[in-house]
């Protein structure tokens, strides 16, 4: 009932401008977004990489509602992707959502401006993760992500989540051409028709994907690349050490080596787990959120962890 509502107020206009004019809102949401401007992102990107930890930038937005916002996003993104550069030494990619380039408008508009991002990366020897949303759009996602592979670009993965019925059908789909799948649990209200609603059923689903991922890592000698921008076929993005150790274990038990498998987190969560696969020789990547437009984000991570609601109530208290 709590994750429900705060998935609510993600999306509630009268609550984001309510939340955003608390001044103790921005400190709460500075422990899970790494700053309003590129410059600070880059900063949190250069910090994890001297800990031996990789990065993926987001520079935050969804469902845009004008073509210029769209493009303002797209302009955004290109911002990111040029701060990386074909010669930097940063060991990042960028992760988008669809609606914020326009899915939510019109698809051909989108589809335009994802293929002009995917050139720029290109350019910029970058890889683009495209990150899944709620249910409404997985299928145009998905024909979007395809539609770019049918134009060429081998620079951009997909994403999965396990809390849905059709999760294992797009996975098996997508790795038939190789697709780096980031593999998550889901962090949207989704209906029982859609999702499954125990959070056993959700586990068992995410360590199914998970062995398929690895299965097909192992198979297409999947790695991480020398600069640290291309995942693995196989990326597990979880903060439930569970769901990691059964990865591990299979990853070991099938002969996949530690490249093979990258684990992916957010920032601002379970820094001492990033830092202790990091030790193990485990690839791991830090997903850094980064903008303006950090209230949805915000209540997503809160809806996720009862322990970050009591963060946000004490940074209230704080005034």
């Amino acid at each position: 009932m709590l994750r429900s509502f705060f998935i609510y107020l993600s999306k509630a206009a009268w609550a984001q401008k309510l939340v955003t004019s608390w001044g103790f809102a921005w400190r709460t949401a500075s422990r899970f977004v790494a700053g309003t401007i590129l410059e600070d992102a880059m900063r949190v990107v250069s910090e994890l990489n001297a800990r031996g930890i990789n990065a993926t930038l987001d520079h935050l937005g969804e469902h845009t509602n004008t073509r210029e916002e769209a493009q303002q996003a797209t302009d955004d993104i290109f911002a990111t992707l040029d701060a990386l550069g074909a010669d930097s030494m940063a060991r990042s990619n960028v992760s988008i959502k669809l609606t914020q380039i326009g899915l939510g408008l019109d698809e051909s508009l989108c589809s335009q401006n994802l293929e002009r991002i995917l050139a720029r990366a290109k350019k910029n020897k970058t890889f683009i993760r495209i990150d899944i949303e709620d249910t409404p759009y997985t299928d145009k996602t998905i024909t979007l992500y395809y539609a770019m592979r049918e134009k060429g670009y081998d620079n951009v993965g997909a994403a999965v989540q396990s809390y849905l019925y059709r999760a294992e059908a797009d996975t098996r789909r997508m790795i038939q051409n190789a697709t780096p799948i980031r593999l998550v649990k889901g962090a949207y209200n989704e209906p029982p028709d859609k999702a499954f609603p125990k959070k056993a059923d959700v586990d068992a689903n995410f360590d199914l994907l998970a062995k398929i991922l690895i299965e097909n890592s192992l198979a297409a000698q999947s790695k991480l690349s020398e600069d640290g921008r291309v995942p693995p076929i196989a990326a597990i993005a979880s903060h439930d050490e569970k769901r990691i150790a059964f990865a591990k274990s299979y990853a070991e038990k099938v002969g996949l080596s530690k490249n093979g498998l990258e684990f992916q987190m957010l920032y601002g969560i379970r820094r001492d787990l990033q830092e202790m696969l990091a030790e193990e020789g485990h690839p791991v990547r830090v997903y850094v959120p980064f903008g303006t437009h950090w209230y949805p984000y915000l209540m997503r991570r809160l809806a996720e962890r009862p322990a970050n609601i009591w963060f946000f109530i004490t940074n209230f208290f704080k005034g």
